[in-house]
């Protein structure tokens, strides 16, 4: 990989290469940004304009990168300490990097390309983006190298979690406490805290003529946000939306110009968790029972580093059904598993197909219809989606997009026996549903409810939302009247629906409120004022917060229920001891009283005179307190920050909204009124004019503290307005960023073509692509002038002198320098030469048939610096070499003084041979012949 400025001293120049993989062979990039710091990209070519977007992302999110870096490789602990831990643990077991790499390596190979060019556009801005970031200094942390498969561990890192499937675990416990029928009493038709809205309006009901798409992601509130405004523009698309930042292209948010489309959760069940039984073997092996008895599985460990803190060990296993996640490995055999200490695995699509559905991101961009959008859709894998589009002809789309394996039902809703085929996955997927827009109203909305995806799912959320943006989507902007239709809305007026705090869930509280009995004076008072209340969630309401208060202390009341105690009492060794600590937020019984507080206050597992009781003694209780506060004093944003010990500035004013609220602001009834999830942005996209289209995201288009960005759109946010979508290239600042000049060939070593390519158990796929002496030029000076390369001899030379050595190298027809490739990323620089059109070859007596070698590991960066590493890459040099039947046996010549490698080549099997004196050194002569390895 080269660093940013490589041919900057000459940005007009042409580089002698030619197109690669169909796309244009010089490709430069502009970068533009609007009033906000909003990038905008322009470039020549796909390529260049991945490369671009990977470029600025790390310029602008260097911390966030390199702490999604982390999580995928479950490294965070390392710089993080103790309490990253969990995470850490759960994703080496998942094994969501080796995941990754396999999902990779099934990429169609321009989709490889496209990938490959953004990560050499992160790995070219990263030192860069890094010196900007306080964090970095403040984690004592230094950015590390991507690999070409880290955008899609990124995408799975961000997704695993998102079916839910810890759900199972806590409707295994309830049905285990509760009995069967009880499996999803807790279930409120939903996880209360998912909240994202889309909404599409036809023209038919536009001020336009033309379709309207809008909505709002509601996801953990992070700093820096996990949605990035961005531009990407080349010859062959325009695209302007959201971005997750280490993900190339647009997801889930677009506006091409001829199309939009926007996405919420479907909240299918596609995560299978199997109860496996585990035992180990003599040998230290381990196996697993299935359907036809026991077999070996894999298992390796690894170390997860701790700052502050002692290393831990991990044992990894995976059996047929998927890693294992939860529970050990016991050294005896066991009969069935005691359940208090489960021992579970994980079935996901992306690990049983090699496929996360990248290929769909770059046909995405170049969509130009519905249609286009459309087929393009039937490739996505992960998450399950539900899917709103149109285009300027009209033309609309509702739809579910992603892979929900056929299986048995039962898998939805429990932790399944491994060993047991009846639960095995079937062929295919589930057919994804899809509908017309309602021609009757002009509307289709998609808020997590039970609707298009019911097929595909076990709980949804509440109808609440969606219910009421279809409401108010049949008024009149403005006005407080009913409708079917009503008049045409703008895409200005769709901050109204954005805003909306009605909360309709508050409907059965307040009802056994009004028939709660012998209340006294006070809370009396308390009932009278909360059933005149309009039940908005307003930030300067104090109605609000005083039912608030009541719903907090009635879900306290419920959890110490003798019918609900079995789940909330203090004796958990399930919760505490045979699970992760990563799930239980999943498996906290006060939330999910909380959140399913409508169906726990209507449905009979609680007599009613006793609901009616706790109800009437909640009321005195916060009648007693006598304290009254605006809503938005109580209601705040708490967002999640990577680096421990930091504080939140605050810059917002209070806030309005509740979980079940469009303006769906997640806080835990019973737990807390901060709230950590809500609005991750909003948008409008307008197909009649593109740049009438709105957008906004809490903070602030840039990733650095302190930056005129970093802080700017969080008043917009917090107030429920948007900032305008520009378009005119014109209105927009060019940068110093812009026209960096590269051809694809030199800008990403990946896609050259290579002249070896071999597998190596354990390590990866090694691949030897020719050294290009101008745009490697960076990457070798660096490698070759550090102090552990001072026996290459090179120490003092300027990055001009290496780029002249290499040129030289480059014209010889003897000599030739390969960089090495791991998985895609620079390994080590081997050189390759006869020996008799060789200095060396004065130095001893040369036999026909021998092949000289020279290697130069790269630093060990990282993760790079593995058990095992050089010989591995040796492995796949002599595989080379020898690869050719006219070399017969290998030459090397290291450093007298380097012992290191002297006893490395005696280890893969060298002979030594004498010392030879040549003028840069001292060397001594190795050999490896082909009849040592019993090559014939």
């Amino acid at each position: 990989m080269t660093t940013a400025d490589v041919d900057r001293e000459r940005p007009n120049g042409r580089s002698s290469h030619g197109p690669a993989d169909g796309f244009d062979g010089f490709d430069g990039f502009e970068v533009f940004r609007d009033d906000w710091g909003i990038p905008h990209l322009k470039a020549g070519g796909a390529l260049a304009l991945a490369r671009a977007q990977g470029y600025n992302a790390a310029l602008d999110r260097a911390w966030q990168l390199e702490t999604e870096r982390h999580r995928v490789l479950g490294t965070t602990a390392a710089y993080l300490g103790a309490e990253a831990v969990d995470w850490d643990r759960f994703a080496r077991r998942a094994r969501l990097a080796d995941t990754a790499r396999r999902c990779y390596d099934r990429l169609a190979p321009e989709t490889a390309a496209w990938v490959g060019a953004y990560v050499a556009g992160v790995n070219a801005g990263l030192v860069e983006g890094a010196s900007r970031a306080p964090e970095f200094a403040a984690a004592g942390l230094a950015p590390g190298r991507w690999e070409p498969w880290t955008p899609l561990g990124v995408w799975l890192s961000t997704h695993i979690l998102f079916a839910g499937f810890p759900t199972k675990l806590w409707r295994e416990e309830v049905a285990r406490r509760l009995g069967d029928g009880r499996a999803t009493l807790f279930a409120t038709d939903g996880p209360g805290t998912s909240g994202s809205n889309g909404w599409l309006l036809t023209g038919a009901r536009t001020t336009t003529g033309a379709p309207v798409v809008a909505g709002d992601p509601h996801r953990f509130i992070e700093d820096p946000g996990v949605y990035q405004q961005i531009r990407l523009a080349c010859p062959e698309f325009d695209v302007v939306g959201l971005a997750v930042p280490g993900v190339p292209g647009i997801a889930h948010f677009g506006h091409a110009g001829g199309v939009a489309w926007a996405i919420t959760n479907a909240m299918a069940d596609y995560q299978d968790l199997y109860r496996e039984q585990l035992r180990r073997t003599a040998d230290g092996g381990v196996e697993a029972l299935g359907p036809d008895g026991w077999y070996a599985v894999h298992a390796h460990t690894e170390t997860v580093e701790v700052a502050g803190g002692e290393p831990e060990a991990v044992e990894i296993v995976e059996t047929d059904r998927g890693p294992v996640i939860i529970g050990d490995v016991r050294d005896e055999a066991p009969g069935d598993e005691a359940p208090d200490a489960p021992v579970i695995s994980l079935r996901h699509p992306p690990r049983v197909t090699s496929d996360l559905g990248f290929d769909v991101l770059p046909a995405l961009l170049r969509a130009r219809t519905v249609a286009d959008l459309d087929t393009a859709l039937d490739g996505w894998v992960e998450p399950v989606n539900v899917v709103l589009a149109a285009d300027t002809t009209g033309a609309t789309l509702h739809r579910v997009a992603g892979h929900v394996p056929v299986r048995p039902h039962e898998n939805r809703l429990r932790v399944v026996p491994a060993h047991d085929p009846a639960y095995a996955w079937r062929e295919g997927a589930e057919p994804t549903p899809r509908t017309e827009v309602d021609p009757a109203t002009g509307t289709a909305v998609m808020a997590n409810e039970r609707g298009l995806a019911a097929p595909l799912g076990i709980e949804f959320a509440p109808p609440h939302r969606a219910r009421r943006i279809r409401e108010l989507l049949g008024t009149p902007p403005g006005s407080g009247a009913r409708g079917l239709t009503g008049p045409p809305w703008s895409s200005a007026d769709m901050a109204a629906v954005h805003t909306d705090t009605r909360l309709a869930s508050s409907r059965q509280l307040l009802s056994l409120l009004a028939w709660a009995p012998d209340l006294g004076p006070g809370a009396e008072r308390l009932r009278d004022r909360l059933l005149l209340w309009d039940r908005h969630m307003d930030a300067d309401s104090a109605d609000a917060t005083l039912y608030s208060r009541l719903r907090a202390d009635v879900v306290h009341r419920l959890a110490a229920h003798p019918a609900l105690r079995p789940v909330t009492g203090d004796a958990d060794p399930w919760r505490s001891a045979a699970y992760p600590p990563l799930f239980r937020p999943w498996l906290a019984a006060v939330p999910r009283i909380g959140y399913a507080l409508e169906t726990l206050l209507t449905v009979g597992l609680l007599p009613y005179e006793d609901r009616l009781a706790i109800v009437a003694a909640s009321a005195e209780a916060v009648a007693a307190t006598q304290a009254e506060s605006p809503w938005g004093q109580v209601h705040r944003v708490s967002p999640w920050q990577a680096l421990p010990g930091a504080t939140p500035e605050e810059v917002w004013p209070g806030l309005a909204g509740d979980h079940d609220c469009v303006l769906s602001t997640s806080s835990v009834p019973g737990i807390t009124d901060l709230f950590a999830r809500g609005p991750a942005a909003r948008y409008v996209w307008d197909l009649a004019r593109r740049e009438d289209s709105l957008w906004v995201v809490p903070f602030g288009a840039s990733g650095v503290p302190g930056s005129a960005h970093h802080r700017d759109q969080s008043e917009l946010w917090a107030s429920g307005r948007l900032a305008p979508v520009t378009t005119d290239w014109n209105l927009l600042h060019r940068t110093e960023e812009s026209m960096i000049t590269m051809t694809t060939s030199t800008v990403v070593p990946a896609l050259r073509p290579a002249v070896h390519e071999q597998k190596v158990e354990g390590f990866g796929v090694v691949r030897l692509v020719p050294v290009d002496p101008a745009a490697d030029a960076e990457l070798l000076h660096r490698w070759v002038t550090e102090e552990r390369a001072r026996f290459w001899g090179m120490a003092d030379h300027t990055r001009e002198q290496v780029r002249e050595i290499y040129e030289f190298v480059d014209s010889l027809p003897t000599h030739h320098a390969y960089l090495a490739l791991r998985d895609g990323v620079p390994a080590a620089l081997f050189q390759t030469y006869e020996p008799d059109a060789d200095p060396v070859g004065e130095c001893y007596d040369v036999q026909p048939g021998d092949f000289g070698i020279h290697l130069l590991i790269a630093p060990a960066e990282g993760e790079g610096a593995v058990k095992g590493y050089t010989d591995a890459l040796l492995t796949a040099f002599i595989g080379y070499v020898f690869s050719d039947p006219a070399h017969l046996r290998v030459v090397v010549e290291p450093d007298a003084r380097n012992e290191k490698a002297l006893a490395r080549m005696v280890r893969v099997g060298f002979e030594l041979g004498p010392e030879i004196r040549k003028p840069e050194k001292t060397a001594r002569l190795a050999f490896l012949t082909r009849a040592a390895l019993g090559l014939v």
